[in-house]
């Protein structure tokens, strides 16, 4: 029986997604291809191997139209027989990638693929294809939804007023992930898995890039308080205790057992359990939940099992809600730090997440290790990886 394993993963760091950011000067398509060459160099990969590049992005207009995926493979300069896709599930977009590429792998259509993803989003803002075409819900949506808000910091709020989750709690949990994100980045954690990119800044000067530049250190509950919530008048959810706006990208190369030892590669993880779930589309955050309650139930695994969780920092409220309904450790819960300190570069956090994932658990001998992301619209996927 085919199974589909996780060979290598690689990231860039991730970059604010404004002008001025570290990342702000290449073209998603080229940062797309540094990564799949990285990928590529580190594995002794042949690209002819490559049956398709399954590539996540939520903003596919601009320079993010146009199926990105197949255009990073090209920008790589790899062989013009490797095809690429361009997918979009909101936020989950390069986590469905992988799903999509582990599916593929385990039917036999695939034998190898790289699945992964982008987004620049100092380049390409947030929300970019809704201002330049309109409303996408349609009328029958909005008739069945009223007042559909299309706001996922409405939703944060809902969701903080129906878990009980006050200012302070929130606040604490985004220093909690500035504070592991920075002792992750002083141990050397990241090291592993991010790929330098050679960059430009404002000044017209060179360097590299390799360290995630949200990261603050030394914050305090005292200066969070004091920052506004504009969601929401007297709210809880802020700047502060949200996820940054961040251009990045990551890669996977995924294969099955038998064809890794072929190619002399040595896998880190086994894809054990992969699910996709629906949830109301107007809070449209709490989707993590629901797809890990349905990964644990289809894994026969329990939360208990799972030594490490990856779970999008969309916002505090979305992770801290997760944590109390699923009863999960909070010192498994994004060890090295979430989207309030590394940042959320959309279509490309899926594969970041992963990635940053297992390395973790390879570095730390860690057998299950579970990632969910909530997504526009009301859904989540949720992956179960097994240590090889």
């Amino acid at each position: 029986m085919r199974d589909a394993v996780i060979v290598d993963a690689v990231r860039t760091a991730v970059g604010k997604g404004k002008p001025g950011g570290a990342l702000s000067g290449i073209h998603p398509v080229d940062l797309s291809a540094h990564v799949l060459k990285a990928l590529a160099e580190r594995t002794h990969l042949d690209p002819e191997l490559v049956d398709d590049v399954v590539w996540g992005c939520v903003s596919q207009v601009g320079e993010q139209g146009f199926c990105v995926g197949r255009h990073a493979a090209l920008g790589a300069g790899w062989p013009e027989s490797v095809p690429g896709v361009t997918v979009d599930r909101q936020c989950g977009s390069s986590q469905q990638a992988v799903h999509f590429a582990a599916a593929g792998v385990i039917s036999g259509q695939y034998d190898v693929v790289v699945a992964g993803g982008v987004e620049s989003m100092s380049r390409v803002p947030m929300g970019a294809a809704l201002s330049a075409f309109g409303r996408p819900m349609g009328s029958l949506v909005e008739k069945r939804y009223d007042n559909f808000p299309f706001n996922q910091g409405t939703g944060a709020e809902m969701i903080a007023e129906e878990f009980g989750l006050g200012r302070e709690v929130l606040d604490q949990h985004a220093l909690d992930s500035h504070a592991r994100a920075a002792r992750a980045q002083d141990e050397g954690r990241f090291k592993g898995q991010i790929t330098p990119v050679a960059v430009t800044g404002p000044d017209g000067t060179a360097h590299v890039f390799d360290t995630d530049e949200g990261v603050r250190r030394g914050g305090t509950l005292e200066a969070l308080s004091a920052l506004k919530t504009p969601f929401k008048e007297c709210g809880v959810v802020s700047a502060g205790n949200a996820s940054q706006i961040s251009d990045g990208s990551a890669a996977l190369l995924i294969t099955t057992s038998e064809i890794a030892a072929r190619n002399g590669w040595t896998p880190i993880a086994r894809v054990h359990t992969a699910v996709v779930a629906g949830t109301d589309p107007v809070t449209m955050l709490k989707g993590p939940i629901p797809a890990t309650a349905k990964a644990l139930r289809r894994s026969g695994l329990s939360i208990d099992d799972i030594g490490a969780f990856e779970i999008n920092e969309a916002f505090a409220s979305v992770s801290l809600a997760w944590q109390r309904a699923t009863g999960a450790d909070y010192d498994r819960l994004n060890p090295n730090g979430g989207a309030m300190a590394l940042g959320h570069p959309l279509g490309g956090s899926g594969a970041r997440l992963m990635t940053t994932l297992v390395h973790h658990m390879r570095d730390n001998g860690i057998r299950y290790g579970l990632q969910s992301m909530c997504e526009g619209g009301g859904m989540a996927n949720a992956t179960i990886l097994e240590l090889v």
